[in-house]
């Protein structure tokens, strides 16, 4: 795993998370999981179920968001026939502990073998593609690296192959730090990522500007990836200003990774 110990400062952290403590109950169609991640220290996982035998999406979402921002959204992906599991991180929506890079890391494993589990328990499809939107694409690469035979693709939007770029970019204050050894390494791991991988980014995303994903693009090991920029789009409106190409997208990735991927066991 990288090693995150020199950014793991309060100083730093208090730049890089922003927790909300939203919380809605859970609607129908959809069923909650609590991963124990920690002593005392539970992370809440939603699951958004359209179709019983339909293909699930693992999804890390963004900075500032929470676990039941999806419950308005999910019917997206029940539209394309796609199943989505939406997770939060410490101390966001009804999860509890307090955030840092070390445990977003450590915490997808933990949540990746529980949401499988949970998924065998209820006779449903156990094969997923993880997802990460922004702060999630780094929950979303620890999972591809290090699972990728049990993994069917990887989807990355508006991501950054690492989170010293965005630090600088954002300007953290990060003095004495040696961030290119954890840059370096990062790049390292991505170029070890031989899942299919779809990568979607907003041509005029500020935030997270574009260069990170040619990056993404450019470094990941797999020999099936692809990248879709949507025209105009920022980063916090990246889905709704292509809409259409992006559910499109989304659907072929997971039909054509299906495919492939039963192809290769048989």
């Amino acid at each position: 795993m990288i090693d995150y110990s020199q950014v793991d400062h309060p100083l730093l952290l208090q730049y890089i998370f922003y927790p909300r403590k939203d919380f809605t109950p859970c609607p129908q169609n959809a069923f909650d999981l609590s991963v124990r991640v920690g002593e005392g220290i539970f992370i809440l996982c939603r699951f958004y179920m359209g179709h019983s035998k339909g293909p699930w999406i693992l999804f890390f979402h963004g900075n500032g968001e929470v676990v039941s921002d999806y419950d308005e959204i999910s019917p997206l992906y029940h539209q394309k026939n796609l199943n989505l599991i939406v997770a939060d991180y410490r101390g966001y929506g009804a999860s509890g502990g307090v955030p840092t890079l070390t445990d977003l890391a450590q915490d997808s494993h933990a949540i990746f073998k529980e949401i499988r589990a949970e998924l065998s328990r209820r006779n449903l499809r156990t094969d997923l593609w993880v997802m990460g939107r922004s702060l999630g694409s780094i929950s979303a690469l620890e999972l591809a690296y290090h699972h990728q035979e049990a993994l069917k693709g990887l989807i990355l939007e508006s991501g950054f192959p690492s989170v010293v770029r965005i630090m600088v970019h954002l300007g953290m204050p990060a003095h004495g730090m040696n961030l290119e050894k954890i840059d370096q390494a990062c790049l390292e791991r991505i170029q070890k990522i031989f899942l299919p991988t779809l990568i979607i980014h907003g041509e005029q995303d500020s935030l997270v500007p574009l260069q990170n994903a040619r990056d993404l693009y450019c470094h990941i090991g797999a020999e099936e990836k692809e990248l879709l920029v949507i025209p105009s789009a920022t980063h916090n409106d990246i889905m709704f200003v292509g809409l259409k190409e992006y559910f499109n997208a989304l659907q072929r990735f997971i039909q054509k990774t299906d495919r492939l991927r039963t192809s290769q066991e048989n």
